[in-house]
């Protein structure tokens, strides 16, 4: 059961979200293996993770907290440099063969591939993305980075359901006192 309280985000921005605030304390997603292997089949970073040893689950998981840490730094102080450690895990070696161009994913550590595609997935995402659209929520509760695809560009909340209608609640209530 996934009770993530925010999905379909870019890649890279839902890894980051796969710790949150729940009741108090933060719940983080991927202490749970069997949400990990989840977690990595909804994207497709394991081909098989229910093969995945139990040892090698931990290993994937450690890559991916360290990675989710570097790129929260880097959207939230404009840190880079431990994006640029987990990048520096993996190359590409472009090439052309007989079907078109071709891409060649090489990783030192096979368990750090999840967590080098989700830092590649954060470049990209700063490619094709207006930074500017790539935000916090609002709620200085709240924890959650989204991309705003709204037409307008003034999306404020991770989700209107829940921050949006705490905020305009107190509001409210700041209001009516």
């Amino acid at each position: 059961m996934d009770i993530r309280p925010l999905t379909g985000e870019p890649l890279a921005l839902d890894l980051a979200n796969t710790r949150w605030p729940l009741r108090g304390a933060l719940h983080d997603h991927l202490d749970d293996p069997a949400l990990l292997r989840a977690w990595l089949a909804e994207h497709a970073l394991d081909e098989r993770p229910d093969t995945t040893p139990e040892a090698a689950i931990d290993a994937v998981r450690d890559a991916l907290v360290a990675t989710r840490e570097a790129i929260r730094a880097a959207l939230e102080e404009g840190a880079y440099q431990d994006l640029d450690a987990v990048l520096a895990r993996g190359t590409v070696r472009l090439g052309l063969g007989a079907q078109g161009p071709t891409e060649q994913v090489d990783v030192v550590d096979p368990t750090w591939r999840p967590a080098w595609e989700v830092a590649r997935a954060y470049l990209e995402l700063l490619r094709t993305a207006d930074p500017e659209r790539i935000r916090r929520c609002a709620n200085p509760e709240c924890t959650l980075w989204f991309a705003d695809v709204s037409k307008n560009g003034r999306r404020r909340w991770c989700s209107m359901a829940e921050c949006g209608n705490r905020a305009k609640a107190r509001t409210h209530y700041a209001r009516s006192r």
